[in-house]
């Protein structure tokens, strides 16, 4: 049976989880998701969950240099498990620079279909990678905040962060 592992990084925002399959980073919960391996069960039923903060130092390493403003891009491999044109979506959303924002319209023209932008919205809502995939910088058509599955005080905090509010 295949693993995936997982630790914990604190964070501006609590503790947050952490988790690795075998092809990369697959999982970022926010601190209401905690316990982490419950969360991660209910979402990987056929995997083994395995706590292990020595696989992921590096990941760790990377969020806390970018939460002290050091870090602009993340390095990291993706195991990114979502439906095709979720992951279109996602990788534009990746594209996008640190400090700089686009809107869901942007996204959806990006992506081939300038009609998607509401499901635009919904791959960015579904981001199993936040953070790291950059869905904070995605603003609504009209520049407001729009949505943010963690919470929109932390999507300000991330522009803010950033510089780019």
């Amino acid at each position: 049976m295949k693993t995936i592992t997982f630790d914990t990084v604190k964070t501006p925002f609590g503790i947050m989880g952490l988790a690795a399959s075998e092809k990369g980073l697959c999982r970022v919960y926010f601190p209401e998701d905690a316990p982490f391996d419950k969360s991660l069960q209910k979402e990987f039923p056929e995997r083994t969950i395995v706590k292990n903060g020595h696989t992921l130092l590096n990941i760790k390493k990377q969020f806390k240099e970018y939460f002290s403003g050091k870090r602009k891009s993340f390095e990291i491999e993706l195991d990114l498990n979502a439906p095709p044109f979720y992951s279109k979506v996602l990788t534009e959303v990746n594209k996008i620079p640190y400090g700089k924002t686009a809107t869901y319209q942007d996204i959806a023209i990006r992506c081939g279909n300038p009609k998607a932008v509401r499901a635009a919205g919904s791959a960015n809502a579904n981001n199993p990678l936040p953070i790291v995939i950059p869905c904070h910088r995605i603003l609504n058509t009209g520049g407001g905040l729009g949505g943010y599955g963690g919470k929109l005080e932390r999507k300000v905090f991330l522009l803010e962060l950033e510089n780019s509010l």
